[in-house]
């Protein structure tokens, strides 16, 4: 994993495990690895990768079970509002990003839309 400078790494890595368990590549239930294997992995110290194991359990995304490990949530609702505002938190940026432009709404769509079909049409080539 690449981190970038600006962004402190504990909340790269909870961005990462976010991704990880949105596109099913962790599934509800599914124990996640070690802290000491993620650190090895990620290459980061244990205690970046433990404070954010640590605030993934405050959120509840994560289930600790004593002796056993950390376990993804079996909670749809969690995980449907992990979904929704991981989405969320992309837009606003694009929306952010776009306005500093002097972009209006209706053009942001349609630089989107735009955008997205020409991706569709690239990735059916």
């Amino acid at each position: 994993m690449k981190f970038d400078d600006k962004v402190p790494i504990y909340y790269q890595i909870k961005q990462y495990i976010y991704r990880e368990i949105i596109i099913e590549h962790l599934k509800p239930g599914q124990q996640i690895p070690a802290v000491r294997q993620l650190a090895v992995t990620l290459t980061v110290n244990v205690n970046t990768i433990q404070r954010a194991l640590s605030e993934l359990i405050d959120e509840d995304v994560l289930v600790s079970k004593r002796g056993k490990g950390n376990f993804v949530t079996e909670d749809t609702e969690v995980l449907k509002n992990l979904k929704k505002r991981t989405v969320e938190e992309q837009v606003s940026n694009l929306y952010d990003n776009l306005t500093a432009l002097r972009i209006s709404p209706d053009k942001m769509l349609t630089y989107l839309e735009n955008y997205i079909n020409s991706r569709k049409e690239a990735n059916h080539d």
